[in-house]
């Protein structure tokens, strides 16, 4: 039974991989329309989500991703609007080169094929990650968690909905209306449907995934990200910056998790960032050279430099200067986003050069590192990895190469 799942998926991709843009065009501006149209609808079924989370005792990190309300509804149908205005990868042409023997070689970007998208509580993932694996010519196969289950419903149902109002096949998106976990197995197991595996959500979940797929899985484990305010940076700039990193949604993986100060601007600034925290709820653990400014706050352990909190709690340590802040993010962070903030350009440009992480900034904040931030339109997920695709994942990243070429009538010697 649960491989219908698969053989579904990869049957009607044969009839999307070869879907025009402009037919795609019109059925995400139809979709754009509805998810508008059935706002009511949606925001009832997430209201029955919200209350079994809150029965169930769920953080209110968790329940903050679970939510859905007026603006994030119409960000949802915006963000499927933006994907009609990007250019469509499949087809694109790129590094044609004549050869010397009169070849003409190059490579042709194409849909990668049927994919299997696991994710936790968020539902306005069912839409961001259809209509990005939509667009670029891929099948998708959606496994929500069952605190979102209700809300997936109704998405899923408006999406297919919409694709038969469309003259589609509404299998283009197959979705696991069912929370027993134990169809995860299968799934992993069905590498003749399914080409690639994208989890999204907590470091568990990826790491089960990546351990028992047998297909491709593009993944980050976690977000520990850090923010490095620098002896030669604008204090009140720093502090905007650190409060937005941490506070403007804490919940997610680009929120800041450790901050790292020079110890020559360390007494200065760790008290203005002690009362800014202060101000938004923030607890602060810190290092024995934090403490020994901010005595009343708790001392970090080892654990906290590698821990994702996802919530209201900042981990604080004093460093020597830019190395050794380049030497602890490469330590103990999880290569997803880091930040330098100084009015030095060649230390900006060191710690960019010398930090191992998917999106490395000077002067800004970690809270940038999005898909549709970045000019991508909706995300499929923020990778780590370094092969195929790392950062924020949209439309070209969701595709895969193969190599053409021209002849007229070459033979190999």
């Amino acid at each position: 039974m649960n491989e219908e799942y698969g053989e579904k998926s990869k049957r009607s991709w044969y009839g999307l991989a070869k879907m025009n843009t402009n037919k795609k065009n019109v059925f995400l501006e139809a979709l754009s329309e509805r998810l508008l149209e059935n706002k009511d609808f949606i925001l009832q079924e997430n209201e029955r989500d919200i209350a079994n989370g809150v029965e169930k005792g769920l953080s209110s990190a968790l329940i903050d991703r679970l939510k859905l309300d007026d603006k994030r509804i119409e960000g949802m149908s915006k963000g499927v609007r933006d994907i009609i205005a990007l250019p469509d990868p499949v087809g694109k042409i790129e590094g044609m080169k004549r050869l010397p023997n009169g070849l003409l070689v190059g490579k042709m970007r194409t849909p990668i094929g049927s994919i299997l998208i696991i994710y936790e509580a968020r539902p306005n993932v069912t839409v961001d990650a259809f209509v990005l694996c939509f667009k670029s010519g891929n099948a998708t196969i959606l496994k929500g968690g069952s605190e979102a289950i209700n809300s997936n419903r109704a998405l899923i149902r408006i999406i297919k909905d919409t694709l038969t109002e469309c003259d589609m096949d509404p299998d283009m998106v197959q979705f696991v209306d069912s929370t027993d976990r134990t169809i995860l197995n299968d799934l992993l197991k069905m590498d003749n449907y399914i080409d690639l595996v994208i989890p999204r959500g907590g470091e568990g979940l990826i790491r089960f995934v990546a351990q028992n797929a047998t297909m491709p899985v593009i993944k980050h484990y976690k977000g520990v990200c850090h923010v490095y305010v620098d002896e030669d940076s604008d204090l009140e700039n720093a502090l905007e910056i650190a409060i937005n990193a941490k506070v403007q949604r804490p919940g997610v993986c680009n929120a800041m998790e450790t901050l790292l100060v020079d110890a020559k601007i360390a007494e200065k600034f760790l008290n203005m960032l002690k009362e800014g925290m202060d101000k938004n709820s923030v607890s602060l653990r810190g290092c024995k050279r934090t403490l020994a400014i901010l005595p009343g706050i708790e001392e970090a352990t080892e654990d906290d430099w590698y821990t994702e909190y996802l919530d209201l709690i900042l981990s604080v340590k004093v460093v020597d200067g830019v190395d050794d802040a380049i030497d602890h993010i490469n330590k103990y962070g999880s290569h997803h986003s880091d930040a330098i903030v100084t009015n030095d350009y060649a230390k900006a440009m060191k710690f960019i050069q010398e930090v191992d992480s998917a999106a490395v900034y000077a002067n800004a904040s970690t809270r940038f590192t999005d898909g549709g931030e970045f000019g991508l339109g909706a995300e499929i997920g923020i990778s780590t990895d370094k092969i195929h695709a790392r950062g924020p994942m949209g439309l070209e990243e969701l595709t895969s190469v193969k190599w053409i070429v021209f002849g007229n009538g070459q033979i190999r010697e």
